[in-house]
């Protein structure tokens, strides 16, 4: 099917299932301990070997000499994979990152060999004697050092523009009432999911299957296949289940890749997880960033210039951090000029993380508001509204499909009590304690991408859908149930929903913020191809039938959908496409973050005491677990504003705190009340589901509205995340 016009009235406009805020079809399964996560899993009918990965000592350099006689020998040792032996591997077509080290060393804990013995602690134990002769190089680990090296971005897919313009920035600025020139910074970020990486491979002669932790089948098919130089049909890939991703398994990282290698060599399974210490080094994160913004605006606070420069770093062949995304659209002016450029530094890969570039980007920019109203001495929220638009500022020719900004900053204002926000910093107190509010707006693209799913018609009357879609605790089972259960007219205790299998047809995957919104419609597409095999098979028209409860209206008649089935189960597979919409309209979600702190007058701690989250993102296909995913959000503005911080060892080159005692994240005591206020829209342009995502959406502006707050409570602005007690005393 595809989707080339607006979406008028279909049979999701019931809204009898879609829309409800039903709990997660999957969610027994995991409250039990009985969903299997990729370490799991016990299909294998030979027993596992276990591999483990031992990762470079150096950053930057050659290996020299590896002596291996003694692992070699030790107890419960079958094999160890290095470069020298493991054949020619290519890399993978997303991440840059090659994923066994040798002779070059690229970055700290890059895998230069994979230990597989009988038990895991023999595993480990050997890779302990490995002895790793290294000749080490001196690199670039710095970034604020690397400036000079700063370059344009090169094209290539998924790579946005080096430097946009529109109009005459320079004079603009030149030339206004009131500026704001200020650089920010943001540090390197871990995604430090729960599920660490792992992988489960087995070999049938030249067939591979893993069970393993990623976010997109596909592209992990793909990747895979280029990496070991195999033909994609032979390889299946199982991910049923994963315990949060965030970007970081969106493709082939290294457990994948040494377990295939293991595998392969032994001719047996092997079982492979990356231990928590080397997953920082060894995998991908969000990568630093110095940022300079530069607003220009009239006395009434009308922006007329808007300026915005990011630097970044990363491993040659690496992307930039697009932290200049979100300025692009967010507010109108005039006279604009966005910028990226990209260091090379020798750091392990920095790569996608939740909101990738909008998150960083909109850290600096919405602080870079507050300042602007203070020196205006206009309210924040009241500046963020007169700057609206909805039409593109970039391209002033193309409107927004929907763009609700106003009406989530004025709901949320009303509901979190903004008006009693003192303007003058630091005049609140409660004790000891320094209260102040702060706001900040919130925006994300709305990517939507093709999709295919089958939907099977049971002789019982019940509904199978199968699509390789993934879940990583957003909701994915339940979404896809909800719509199969709209479109075909079935209660949602009557959906079977399997996902996560590469046998499966090809859907658009987790990340991006466009799973939900995609894999919906692709199981859209199936369900009407499957109501039109009913429509033949019971012999009426389709475009006069009604789907409810089982069964089947059409005028005065009556069918039962089970009867469809009687001579044997119906089955139905489409992907769904589209058309030019995105080049007619800018299609993107919109939000307002408000948050309130307090703050201890001489300890400077900073205790979060509530947050609210004002979103619009096209219908709403279940609130809860839409809600679900904006706290969840919410709580990573928190670490991102006040704790996440990996910190370089800028003589070695590497992450200093590679675990989760050294890499401080919230807990649930860091977190307070929160409330999310979901603001109707529907956006016909997107698809027939007229949704979009939303979990990304629900970090983009958080830390910043915790730095605005911080600063109302303090009188000190702090510019460089995070923001801990230090800075402020």
């Amino acid at each position: 099917m595809k989707f080339d016009s607006p979406a008028g009235n279909n049979p999701t406009d019931k809204q009898k299932v879609i829309g409800k805020p039903v709990n997660r079809i999957e969610g027994p399964l995991k409250t039990t301990g009985r969903a299997t996560y990729a370490y799991e899993y016990t299909e294998t009918e030979i027993k596992p070997a276990y591999g483990y990965v031992l990762g470079a000592g150096i950053a930057l350099g050659e290996i020299v000499k590896m002596d291996l006689e003694k692992a070699e020998k030790a107890n419960g040792v079958l094999h160890i994979v290095t470069a020298e032996n493991a054949g020619e591997l290519d890399t993978g077509l997303f991440y840059a990152d090659r994923f066994l080290a040798g002779p070059k060393v690229d970055h700290y804990h890059q895998a230069v060999a994979v230990v597989v013995a009988e038990t895991f602690e023999q595993a480990r134990s050997a890779a302990a004697l490995i002895e790793v002769e290294y000749k080490k190089q001196n690199g670039s680990f710095d970034l604020e050092a690397s400036l000079g090296s700063a370059k344009p971005l090169e094209p290539a897919p998924f790579t946005p523009p080096s430097e946009t313009r529109r109009g005459d920035f320079e004079k603009a600025f030149e030339e206004a009432a009131v500026t704001i020139d200020q650089t920010y910074t943001t540090p390197d970020q871990s995604h430090a999911m729960m599920e660490p990486h792992a992988t489960i491979a087995k070999w049938n002669g030249d067939k591979l299957m893993c069970w393993c932790t990623i976010q997109q089948i596909n592209w992990g098919v793909r990747d895979l296949a280029n990496i070991l130089k195999i033909p994609a049909e032979n390889i299946r890939l199982i991910s049923a289940y994963i315990g949060g991703g965030f970007g970081g398994k969106g493709t082939v990282l290294s457990d994948l890749v040494a377990a295939s290698l293991a595998a392969r060599a032994i001719d047996r399974p092997v079982k492979l997880t990356l231990q928590r210490p080397l997953i920082f080094n060894n995998t991908t994160h969000r990568p630093a960033t110095i940022q300079k913004i530069k607003l220009g605006a009239t006395t009434e606070g009308m922006l007329t210039a808007i300026g915005h420069e990011s630097w970044s770093g990363n491993i040659p062949g690496g992307r930039t951090e697009a932290a200049t995304t979100s300025t692009r659209i967010l507010y109108a002016g005039a006279n604009r000029l966005t910028r990226l450029r990209l260091c090379e530094l020798n750091l392990a890969e920095g790569n996608a993380m939740r909101a990738p570039g909008e998150a960083p980007g909109m850290m600096a920019l919405e602080i870079a508001m507050d300042e602007l109203a203070e020196k205006l001495d206009i309210d924040p929220v009241a500046l963020r509204i007169k700057n609206d638009t909805q039409v593109d500022p970039e391209n002033p020719e193309i409107p927004f499909s929907t763009r609700k900004l106003v009406e989530c900053l004025e709901q949320g204002a009303e509901a979190f009590g903004w008006s009693k926000r003192n303007p003058k910093p630091g005049r609140v107190k409660d004790g000891l304690w320094l209260l102040g509010m702060g706001v900040a707006s919130a925006t994300r693209g709305a990517p939507i991408t093709k999709s295919a799913a089958r939907v099977t018609l049971e002789r019982d009357g019940t509904i199978l859908v199968q699509t390789d879609m993934t879940d990583l605790g957003t909701g994915s089972y339940t979404i896809i149930a909800q719509t199969a259960a709209e479109m075909m007219g079935v209660s949602l205790e009557s959906v079977t929903v399997k996902l996560g299998d590469s046998l499966f047809p090809e859907s658009s995957g987790s990340g991006g913020q466009w799973g939900a919104a995609s894999a919906t419609s692709g199981v859209y597409a199936a369900c009407v191809k499957l109501r039109e095999q009913v429509a033949q098979q019971l012999g009426f028209d389709i475009e006069k039938a009604d789907f409810d409860d089982s069964k089947i209206k059409v005028g005065s008649k009556t069918y039962s959908l089970k009867k469809a089935a009687r001579k044997g189960k119906l089955v139905a597979e489409d992907t769904m496409t589209y058309g030019d919409l995105s080049k007619e309209y800018a299609q993107d979600t919109f939000g307002a973050h408000f948050v309130e702190v307090a703050v201890h007058e001489y300890t400077k701690e900073i205790r979060v005491k509530r947050m609210l989250a004002a979103c619009h993102a096209g219908r709403i296909l279940n609130p809860k677990a839409a809600r679900s995913q904006v706290i969840g959000a919410m709580t990573w503005g928190v670490g991102a504003a006040m704790m996440e911080e990996l910190v370089v060892d800028t003589r070695l080159g590497y992450f200093v705190n590679h675990d989760l005692a050294g890499y401080e994240v919230p807990v649930h005591a860091d977190i307070p009340s929160q409330q999310v206020i979901l603001v109707e829209d529907e956006d016909p342009t997107m698809s027939p589901m007229k949704a979009k995502g939303i979990g990304e959406l629900g970090l983009c502006g958080v830390a910043a509205a915790i730095a605005n707050a911080i600063y109302n409570a303090t009188g000190t602005r702090v510019r460089e995340y995070p923001i801990t007690c230090d800075k402020l005393l």
